[in-house]
């Protein structure tokens, strides 16, 4: 899938619209605090002058207020509230009307059609209270492209709410991003485990196994259009990498004994994953290209879950060399290796965050789960949920929003228990599950969608 192309209206008038500079804007969000209030904004559907215009407008402004409320800093003012309809917003806002609702922003915009059905959309994003414009944006997609997918404009959706939210908030946005994870059904006993993927909001959702052969752990290249995952053929463990959008399937390779976690790395050019061979549980690299590996641990305990820092250079990982699961890290070549985490409890399932600033883990302590990031020497360390059984974090691609999964409790018969998806926020608020068909685990976040 190509990316939509996009024409950026900023501080010139290729669309004749001139947006106001920055220091004039007064909308903006302090993301890092914790429970702030959500900023109002008034996303009205998107103008278009026939009925398949006006269907479309109507959708893609519902995709863009669902992204910016589900964020949790956003909220979006009932459209019944609406004063100024999006026909005569063409003309610009009446933003004494905006502001008599206490629409502190708004989004307006029209779309097109053409006769060959290719898709024009534009949008612009306004301070109601300075009466400026702050961003204005283009997308163009040929009618070619929509015929072959017709979600497109959902995509161009889901740009347009990360383009608002990366000018409010000046971090960039994830909702153009997809989900995958290991969906889940049948008896405790007897679970039936597919590869699922899905956007970030849980729409076009779809199956990438059968459930025929065990699959574990799946983690996205950094294109987003490959995944790595771990699946048992004929009680076998093995390594595959899957191309999203062909289904083709290729043997990273057999390995004797068991292998865990499997992730690629920042590059792409390699994976990282730990082997069990002779009893002893190491991690090792594979390069993609020549598929020699190479021992990066050797110590006689468990070594697993490793996890890249995003330049590379260094790896995160848990291990029980100390006597309990705790977290290490080392040089991208196996040495220097030093534990970073001292907390009561045990630590597992380590993440380097995307902007390399946070290592998100799962903690187990007292009986319960927690899911926590520590700053990659160790100190800094903050819990953000807890619960009978949480596990798995993922990091959203602009490092602010973690996904993991969360299982409720059985009864001594294996009835009752469930898992299911949640985002929350890195200040540990706005903590939400992510609908999914059925139960799933182990979800991995994916890079922005090229």
């Amino acid at each position: 899938m190509t990316r939509i192309r996009i024409a950026l209206v900023g501080l010139f008038a290729v669309l004749g619209l001139l947006a106001a500079p920055a220091a004039m804007a007064e909308v903006r969000i302090d993301i890092t605090r914790g429970n702030m209030k959500p900023l109002p904004i008034a996303v009205p559907e998107l103008f278009g002058a026939q009925p398949a215009e006006v269907q479309a407008g109507r959708d893609i402004a519902r995709v863009v207020a669902a992204d910016l409320e589900r964020s949790g800093l956003f909220k979006p003012i009932d459209q019944r509230a609406f004063i100024q309809n999006a026909a005569s917003l063409q003309a610009g806002p009446r933003f004494a009307d905006w502001r008599q609702i206490n629409a502190e922003a708004l989004v307006s915009g029209k779309i097109e059609v053409s006769g060959d059905g290719d898709l024009m959309i534009e949008f612009r994003l306004w301070d109601v209270f300075s009466e400026t414009q702050m961003i204005g944006t283009r997308y163009n997609i040929a009618g070619k492209d929509i015929r072959r997918n017709p979600n497109l404009w959902r995509r161009a959706a889901h740009q347009i709410a990360d383009a608002i939210y990366k000018r409010v908030t000046g971090e960039d946005g994830y909702f153009d991003t997809q989900l995958i994870y290991i969906s889940e059904s049948g008896p405790k006993n007897d679970r039936k485990k597919r590869l699922a993927i899905m956007d970030q909001d849980g729409e076009n959702h779809r199956f990438l196994t059968s459930g025929e052969d065990l699959v574990l752990t799946p983690r996205f290249s950094p294109t987003a259009r490959e995944i790595t995952y771990m699946s048992y053929f004929r009680g076998t463990p093995r390594v595959y990498i899957l191309q999203i959008d062909t289904a083709r399937r290729e043997l990273l390779g057999d390995f004797p004994g068991m292998t865990f976690a499997p992730r690629f790395s920042p590059d792409g050019n390699k994976v990282i994953m730990s082997l069990s061979q002779d009893g002893n549980t190491e991690i090792y690299e594979m390069n993609l290209l020549t598929r020699q590996k190479a021992r990066l641990t050797n110590h006689p305990s468990i070594d697993t879950s490793p996890s890249y820092s995003p330049d590379s250079a260094r790896v995160v990982f848990n291990s029980d060399r100390g006597g309990a699961q705790q977290l290490y890290t080392m040089n991208a070549d196996g040495s220097g290796v030093a534990r970073i985490s001292f907390g009561d409890g045990r630590y597992a399932t380590p993440v380097w965050s995307p902007r390399g600033d946070l290592i998100a883990f799962t903690k187990m302590k007292g009986g319960e789960f927690f899911i926590g990031v520590m700053r990659p020497d160790g100190s800094d360390e903050r819990l953000l949920a807890q619960g009978y059984l949480v596990e798995g974090p993922t990091w959203a691609p602009n490092g602010r929003v973690l996904a993991f999964w969360k299982e409720t409790a059985s009864d001594s018969q294996g009835r009752g228990g469930t898992a299911k998806l949640y985002t929350i926020d890195l200040t540990g608020f706005n903590e939400r599950q992510v609908i999914t068909p059925l139960d799933g685990s182990d979800p991995a976040w994916s890079p922005l969608i090229p």
